[in-house]
């Protein structure tokens, strides 16, 4: 681990971001696909 990055970096801010809007149009099409919330289908609505 000693390559290792930790903290704020472009590298870590692109992957951050990519991986959040993947998350977003995952939960966005699963809830087009059940008819459920994001929020329903974690149990939390």
């Amino acid at each position: 681990m000693d390559n290792a990055k930790f903290g704020f970096s472009a590298f870590a801010e692109q992957w951050n971001g990519r991986l959040a809007m993947m998350g977003f149009v995952i939960g966005l099409g699963t809830e087009l696909l059940t008819g459920q919330g994001i929020l329903s289908q974690v149990g939390l609505g």
